[in-house]
């Protein structure tokens, strides 16, 4: 029987994927002066940056916890409080970008509308993990091993769906105007940014 180990590793992995989601906040420059749209950016890479790092931290203590010789009640514990920062770390992503109001771009108000609700349902998502996690019985390790199995799964999906909005709301100019942005060139760690 496996031990919670390698399914925690699947934990970690799936997580990588999901914090891909705040780290898209960054495209490529663009030299196009839009004070407004500018302004608009900061203010959201602004409040982006601090929830970023705080869902990197989330990650890395989650991928800490995955060594072979981690209690399942420390493996709990450090989920479960991972998974409220992250489902916090999105709730304040979504109310940035509805106190930032709607980009000056073609359809912004629907964008970025749209994002908030995936931001939210995001957010919903964590809460719910959170949930099942401290929902486990750490008394047996087999079936520890299989909720967090549960876990992974629905860890899984959550990474892999769910970003399309904010992949709109961040198109074009509203992308290029992200990416002049200190704070979002900062919350990025992903170096294929760089060409444009």
């Amino acid at each position: 029987m496996e031990g919670t180990n390698p399914v925690n590793k699947k934990l970690a992995a799936a997580l990588s994927g999901g914090a891909v989601l705040v780290l898209a906040l960054s495209g490529c420059s663009s030299d196009d002066n839009n004070d407004k749209l500018n302004s608009w950016a900061k203010q959201v890479c602004d409040a982006v940056q601090p929830q970023a790092k705080k869902i990197e931290a989330a990650n890395a203590a989650i991928q800490k916890q995955t060594s072979d010789n981690s209690k399942p009640e420390d493996v709990q514990k450090t989920d479960s409080q991972a998974f409220q920062d992250m489902s916090d770390a999105y709730k304040a992503i979504g109310a940035a970008v509805t106190k930032a109001g709607a980009p000056d771009v073609d359809n912004g108000e629907k964008k970025q509308q749209d994002a908030v609700k995936e931001l939210n349902s995001i957010s919903a998502s964590y809460a719910s993990l959170k949930k099942q996690v401290d929902e486990l019985d750490t008394k047996d390790q087999g079936k520890f091993a299989d909720g967090l199995k549960d876990v992974a799964t629905e860890l899984d999906k959550l990474s892999t769906s769910g970003s399309d909005a904010l992949k709109t709301l961040e198109e074009g100019d509203v992308g290029k105007a992200m990416a002049e942005q200190e704070s979002c060139k900062s919350a990025s760690t992903t170096p294929s940014a760089t060409n444009g």
